[in-house]
């Protein structure tokens, strides 16, 4: 990182909402070419990666070198591995404090980042921990005080850490800012800059997401500098291998009985169902149950403990449908998972693309449902525009498409 750097104020002619990709990006087709450690090197072979992602391939070269990134992909290009093998580059193994920190929008996805750097810094004897709310404070300050090379955490738990002085920002040369559109909306915003005023000055920031909203490419110029852009098109976010349906159900009360219908199919793989609020999750899990079909459920208002053993038991396939509400859509990554089910619409088009990105991820195939009421029409065909996609009535035989 180069002495003197300096954050600038909100600059008028601000240029940052270019999308395209900038100059200076080399893309380098092999992890070989990269440069990186032996030990990580080995890391990232055993973790199952071959060559690298697109993603991978453009953006890992400049995070590397220090400068500021925003790096925008579809969910499922291996976005995560990309920020944690620059951050594994980056720490110096001798010194045992933290000099990368990644702030995520859920604890879940939080705790995935550490198993992953984890994964990837299985031979360098890295220590990483997950800074996250719900969970015994005193357990994460005895961690902290241990001393911990990267730390992955949600901004609340991680400013408190870093307010009690058992999270010391002195050594920090990185700040990573995951999921950032959400990260940098209007819960997290304030949390953020907290965070972002204790660390050193000229810290390297990398934001990562999958959508990239302008107002929130406006605000990066806050805290960073000159940052290199790897932008996708909008029209190049549709999920390659991902087949959309929609089911036209009349009114409400009818999506239960579809759903009901498609539940061999939902087994045969793993499914996600989305509903948009807690209270729906909570309701059709219970309408499931009573009809003696074995359904698990997952939100925010769940404690973390529960969370954790639900997620659990997702990942190692003993449950087989979650009932989730978005808390689950962003970067949760359960290899097995084929089918998503889209039991209502989400509230927004940049959501739909997080939800839907749980099947197929990094290339394998999969499908998503949606249930339309009439009235959900005029939402759907603006998902449809928006993405320069195609999403057809569901045909007889969607299971054999899974």
């Amino acid at each position: 990182m180069s002495a003197g750097r300096r954050r600038t104020g909100l600059g008028d002619d601000d240029d940052t909402l270019k999308f395209e990709t900038s100059d200076e990006v080399y893309v380098i087709p092999t992890f070989d070419a990269m440069g990186l450690r032996e030990e990580l090197l080995r890391g990232i072979y055993a973790y199952g990666f071959e060559r690298p992602s697109a993603i991978q391939q453009r953006a890992l070269k400049s995070i590397i070198q220090g400068r500021d990134v925003i790096a925008q992909a579809q969910s499922g290009t291996g976005k995560t591995a990309t920020f944690s093998i620059a951050m594994l580059q980056a720490v110096d193994m001798q010194l045992r404090e933290t000099q990368a920190l990644v702030l995520s929008p859920t604890r879940e996805l939080a705790t995935q980042i550490q198993k992953v750097v984890l994964a990837l810094g299985d031979y360098m004897s890295v220590q990483c921990h997950s800074c996250i709310g719900g969970t015994n404070v005193g357990e994460d300050i005895r961690k902290l005080d241990y001393g911990q090379h990267i730390v992955s955490g949600t901004p609340g738990r991680v400013f408190d850490m870093i307010k009690r002085r058992n999270l010391r920002t002195r050594s920090i040369k990185v700040l990573v800012i995951d999921e950032a559109d959400e990260m940098l909306d209007k819960g997290f915003k304030e949390q953020i800059y907290d965070v972002y005023r204790y660390l050193p000055p000229g810290t390297q920031v990398v934001l990562v997401s999958a959508t990239l909203p302008k107002d929130v490419l406006t605000m990066t110029s806050k805290f960073m500098t000159d940052p290199i852009r790897i932008l996708v098109k909008r029209d190049e976010l549709t999920l390659e291998g991902i087949k959309q349906f929609f089911v036209a159900v009349e009114r409400e009360e009818w999506k239960f009985d579809t759903l009901c219908d498609l539940y061999d199919t939902l087994t045969i793989t793993q499914a996600v169902i989305f509903c948009n609020t807690k209270r729906k999750v909570d309701w059709l899990t219970e309408k499931m149950r009573e009809a003696n079909f074995t359904v698990s459920a997952m939100h925010g208002d769940m404690p973390q403990k529960e969370r954790d053993a639900i997620m659990k038991e997702f990942r190692s396939g003993a449950s087989r449908v979650l009932i989730s509400t978005d808390v689950w859509a962003r970067g949760l990554d359960v290899q097995q998972v084929s089918l998503v089910i889209n039991y209502d619409l989400p509230n927004n088009r940049e959501l739909y693309i997080h939800r839907i990105g749980r099947s197929g991820r990094y290339g394998r195939k999969g499908v998503a449902i949606n249930f339309v009421k009439s009235d959900d029409i005029r939402i759907l065909r603006d998902i449809e525009q928006y993405y320069s996609t195609q999403i057809d009535e569901m045909p007889m035989n969607v299971a054999d498409l899974i």
